[in-house]
């Protein structure tokens, strides 16, 4: 059972399992599901008082901590009890286009290359690390949600400003990765 864990689990097993857990929050009286929402509710539990916006009982919200921390810690069984040691498996055409950009090193989850403490001093490293989770983090301020709360549980409630924030979101990655990308791997 262990060995099996340790693999990669293919979409049409870990798909219908993301998508039966919706039914299950909305049998418990949840309509929200995101990772966004968790700093907003440590935000209210840490500076309570006179900010509008963080000016609300978070302890209603406390599941979507739980949630948060949950997340953490299956990273971290996920990539330390669980780690397959071989290579990820990349398809050869990736493989080409990325060899292309200067990335040569295919032995972990993220390119070496790109994301490492010496690579944020230089312009390649700070615009991708630093100006691209600025802009992940004010977008999903700004699409009022993130990935996993519009394009998940948003879709599945039939929100139509989840179906324009998911558009907008599937457009702008397609953008950055096949116009913007090459340019910033290039520097």
């Amino acid at each position: 059972m262990f060995e099996l864990l340790k693999q990669p689990w293919p979409w049409y097993v870990s798909g219908p399992l993301i998508g039966l857990s919706i039914p299950l929050l909305l049998i418990l009286g949840n309509k929200s599901l995101g990772i966004s929402s968790s700093l907003k509710h440590i935000c209210a539990a840490c500076i309570p008082g006179k900010i509008p916006f963080l000016n609300y009982d978070w302890k209603n919200e406390s599941w979507n901590l739980a949630f948060a921390l949950g997340i953490i810690f299956g990273g971290y069984i996920g990539a330390d009890l669980l780690t397959n040691p071989s290579n990820i498996a990349i398809s050869d055409a990736t493989i080409a286009v990325l060899k292309q950009n200067k990335i040569t090193d295919f032995s972990g989850y993220m390119p070496m290359e790109i994301f490492n403490w010496q690579s944020i001093l230089t312009l390649k490293g700070f615009i991708i690390i630093v100006i691209g989770g600025f802009f992940v983090g004010f977008g999903t301020r700004y699409a009022n949600g993130c990935t996993s709360g519009h394009s998940i549980m948003g879709l599945s409630n039939l929100q139509w400003p989840s179906l324009v924030a998911t558009i907008c979101f599937f457009i702008g990655g397609l953008f950055i990765t096949h116009l913007m990308l090459p340019i910033i791997l290039n520097l």
